[in-house]
């Protein structure tokens, strides 16, 4: 385990250098000018020139890359050109936020979508399936700034239940989880419906049946637990995408996350807080990912770490330890 966690560190290293490195580079041949948008309306020559001087923004892409390497090593990712705060702080600041935000919506999503794609699979073909697969297909359906302004305008102007934005209470963090879990319920209900289908008409499961293993332990023992690995997979990657921030829900509900930090950030072209928004999110993202990886043997004993990669791909449908017994 040692080996393999080694390794993926190294390769989540080179992953992280080499996104930043693109994110720095697309910056800066990107149109327009950041001082212009730092100096304000009608500024003179001088005044970008100035500017230019003060960021180093007058030096060739050369050199600020060098530059930023050698705060990168240091954890100096450079001052923040609207916030004037070191932009790591800055990102770092916001980020509890948005783990908030991620963290009540996956929960939210696994505690519904688990039992629903597993109450969909158990009606296969029948008509509460049906309504049911409708559902979750209109949840699909729905972008998020639509189902977020829309039960802000429900719950928080027509009946006043929750806050309209911000986060001054544990009631405003309640419209903007709903908002993400509703299409991610969606999204990973439907999975969980195929993949337990899928395992529910497997042989083993015909022949534990036969033997008398009672309905409920053939669902949550037997085929839930070869359907694990794929909804935990499936679970993670929507984790990791959230910690990102979730940007159109942020921006509705005014949250003060890590999504609208970088909405504000592309507006002013601000370098260096773009560049430590990017490093921090993609280095959660990482870490999430390793995560998983680790996981894997726990909930399957036949998945060895060196087998991971391929396990992704085409997890086993085999039936656990003991169910033929």
């Amino acid at each position: 385990m040692a080996t393999y966690i080694a390794k993926r560190v190294g390769q989540s290293v080179l992953t992280l250098f080499l996104t930043i490195t693109t994110v720095f580079v697309l910056l800066r041949l990107a149109p327009g000018d950041p001082a212009a948008a730092y100096a304000g309306p009608n500024p003179t020559t001088e005044d970008l020139e100035r500017i230019r001087a003060q960021f180093g923004l007058d030096d060739s892409i050369l050199v600020q890359y060098g530059t930023f390497l050698k705060g990168l090593v240091t954890g100096d990712l450079g001052t923040s050109f609207s916030f004037q705060a070191p932009a790591l702080d800055v990102v770092l600041e916001r980020l509890p936020y948005t783990i908030t935000l991620a963290v009540s919506a996956i929960v939210v999503t696994a505690l519904v979508a688990i039992p629903l794609g597993v109450w969909m699979a158990r009606r296969a073909d029948t008509a509460k399936e049906f309504g049911a697969n409708l559902l979750t297909i209109t949840g699909q359906s729905m972008p998020d700034f639509w189902s977020g302004i829309m039960l802000l305008t429900v719950f928080a102007v027509v009946v006043p239940v929750f806050p309209a934005s911000g986060f001054t209470s544990w009631g405003g963090l309640v419209l903007p989880t709903l908002t993400i879990a509703i299409l991610q319920i969606a999204l990973i209900s439907r999975m969980v419906r195929r993949e337990m289908s899928t395992n529910m008409a497997a042989p083993y499961l015909t022949v534990a049946r036969s033997r008398g293993v009672g309905e409920r332990a053939l669902t949550w023992r037997y085929a839930m637990t070869n359907s694990a690995i794929p909804v935990l997979t499936a679970l993670g990657t929507r984790f990791a995408a959230m910690l990102n921030g979730v940007v159109v829900v942020e921006v509705v509900f005014a949250w003060p996350g890590v999504g609208s930090l970088v909405v504000r950030a592309l507006e002013t072209r601000d370098y260096p807080l773009i560049q430590a928004t990017v490093l921090v999110t993609a280095a959660l993202t990482v870490l999430v990912q390793l995560l998983i990886d680790l996981a894997y043997p726990l909930l399957d004993p036949r998945v060895r770490l060196a087998k991971t990669a391929k396990q992704k791909t085409a997890p086993a449908v085999a039936a656990p330890e003991g169910a033929l017994a």
